[in-house]
């Protein structure tokens, strides 16, 4: 027998109901999709950022004109290949541009956008529908990630769909959603295994308690809450939230076969996995994680709101308070956010607020629910955080954050493609010193920077140390000099043990002014721009230089 989560005179809607709510949520999803199509017209055409161009844009173009799984420009770092199909697929009808990457993307973010809302409606209600879905769409991260061609989205819009099948006790529906979740990156895999776990361990307890539900029972979407005494006993279909780990296991399978390595190559592991089980960098990690899911980016704002709300009582209406989200709900969320937060802090080397993406939507969908039971001016309060959010896309925090959790990643972009530009109208036919994903840019035309590969050599970043190693060669003639971390001008506050520990497990740096790498460099800058806390500067080096280092060897040898 399957646990009663939901009330036991639930019945199916009738066919013309069914197709009348698709027909709603197809309309909704043309009406998202314009809408963030209007909301990203200006950053459709910008070249691959970051990971696009060091990872994700190589392995799909490999695959693009190979047809090879195992990516041939870059190394395999064993990320699962449904990512790859979808670009490629998209590629193959549309050309490959930019453009077209980023268009695909938008798609997968409106379908993001909608599991959002049909998951909000089903746990709540329309009005809190409506208003977690605007909120998930314009919190910054999710904003900024919606066009980049990163595993994440996916991903996340994979796990909100099966998460949603799952609350609907679509059983089989959600383990497909799932498994494809984990094909588009394999640390999806942790939502069914919380929810196997939440199921296997924690499940029948819940049978000593009454449970409150909302249900839809017409076609307005009216909020009917009917009181629920669900007996749970163990269900036989329990062990199918075990089956998404079976595609996963083919795909690593199969790189093993291909490439002697399951999880990538060694760099790639030991910096992901052999390197992030040090117990105190754990603990680091997960006060970020937990930062990341109820602090960053504004979100504090929602979570003040929401724990300010807790302290008043519930609003009656119609004779009735209004209804919570019930409470089993209300701990599945709270599972599958736990288990993100603690698998994100154990693995994976670079600690990015986007990998929280699949469950911050959970949150602001119980932030939002709390405010509309409990504050009668609830609307105006989701419109303050939603204002706030809104600036978050392009005012920074008063801390050091990843460029691609706001528009900051366009301005990364914008500085770079001048730089580039500059360069190959300056110095055609010159070396560049440079660290990635500078590299990266200049020397592959395909990301979209440059026309003609420019010769490199690459350094790691613009750091003391890294510029003095640059200085004992003099094979280039020219640096092209950026900002690798944004740091604020001011911060907040300044923890010394923090500051290091930071620099010992998360490879944070300072690079650098550029006019001190220039004159450490022995070279003039010629072109130097700073847009919203990052900067970029191109540095020539005097070719007399290079001509007396080159020539002392010579002389030597005829003595």
């Amino acid at each position: 027998m399957r646990p009663c989560l939901f009330p036991s005179s639930f019945t199916l809607p009738s066919v013309r109901a069914k197709h009348s709510e698709h027909s709603r949520t197809g309309w909704a999803f043309a009406a998202i999709l314009a809408a963030v199509l209007v909301a990203h017209a200006t950053l459709l055409r910008l070249p691959y950022f970051w990971d696009e161009a060091g990872y994700y844009i190589p392995v799909a173009r490999d695959f693009f004109l190979t047809g090879n799984l195992i990516p041939t420009s870059t190394l395999s770092n064993a990320h699962p290949p449904l990512p790859v199909f979808y670009l490629a697929l998209a590629w193959k009808l549309f050309g490959y541009s930019p453009l077209v990457t980023r268009t695909a993307m938008l798609l997968v973010a409106s379908f993001a956008i909608v599991q959002v809302y049909l998951l909000a409606k089903r746990v709540a209600n329309r009005e809190v529908a409506i208003a977690a879905t605007i909120c998930s769409a314009v919190y910054p991260v999710f904003f900024a990630q919606s066009s980049l061609a990163h595993a994440d989205l996916p991903a996340t819009a994979l796990t909100l769909w099966g998460l949603r099948l799952y609350l609907e006790d679509r059983r089989r529906a959600c383990v497909v959603a799932f498994a494809l979740a984990a094909l588009a990156k394999e640390t999806a895999i942790v939502t069914p295994l919380a929810l196997f776990a939440w199921e296997f361990l924690f499940s029948f307890p819940l049978a000593r308690f009454d449970i409150h539900l909302h249900s839809f029972s017409d076609s307005s979407g009216s909020c009917k809450p009917r009181r629920i005494a669900p007996k749970i006993a163990q269900r036989r279909d329990i062990f199918l939230l075990l089956l998404p780990v079976l595609p996963l296991a083919l795909w690593f399978g199969y790189h093993y076969h291909r490439t002697g390595y399951v999880f990538g190559n060694p760099e790639f592991f030991k910096y992901n996995v052999a390197a992030t089980l040090d117990p105190l960098r754990i603990v680091l990690a997960l006060v970020r994680r937990i930062w990341q899911t109820f602090g960053h980016m504004n979100m504090w704002v929602l979570t003040l709101a929401m724990s300010a709300a807790m302290m008043l009582p519930a609003i009656r209406q119609d004779g009735a308070t209004r209804e919570r989200i019930s409470i089993p709900i209300q701990l599945i969320f709270a599972i599958v956010i736990l288990a993100h937060i603690v698998m994100h802090s154990i693995v994976g080397g670079a600690v990015l607020a986007r990998y929280m993406m699949p469950v911050i939507p959970l949150v602001i969908i119980i932030g939002v629910s709390t405010l509309w039971r409990r504050v009668m001016e609830w609307k105006w309060v989701v419109a303050l955080i939603c204002f706030t959010f809104l600036a978050g896309w392009f005012v920074n925090p008063p801390y050091g954050f990843a460029p691609e959790d706001n528009l900051n990643y366009a301005a990364f972009v914008r500085l770079h493609q001048r730089a580039a530009d500059y360069i190959q109208r300056k110095f055609p036919h010159s070396r560049v010193l440079t660290a990635w994903p500078a590299t990266d840019e200049l020397s592959k035309p395909y990301l979209g920077y440059v026309n003609n590969p420019v010769p490199v050599i690459q350094i790691q970043d613009f750091s003391f140390d890294q510029v003095m190693l640059a200085k004992q060669n003099n094979d280039y003639d020219v640096a092209l000099l950026f900002s690798t971390k944004y740091e604020p001008p001011r911060r907040l506050i300044h923890w010394e043990f923090w500051e290091r520990a930071n620099a010992r497990f998360f490879g944070m740096h300072a690079d650098l002014a550029p006019e001190l790498a220039a004159q450490m460099l022995g070279g003039t800058i010629v072109m130097q721009e700073k847009r919203n806390g990052q900067w970029i500067a191109v540095v020539e080096i005097p070719r007399i230089r290079n001509v007396k280092v080159e020539a002392a060897p010579s002389l030597l040898s005829l003595r």
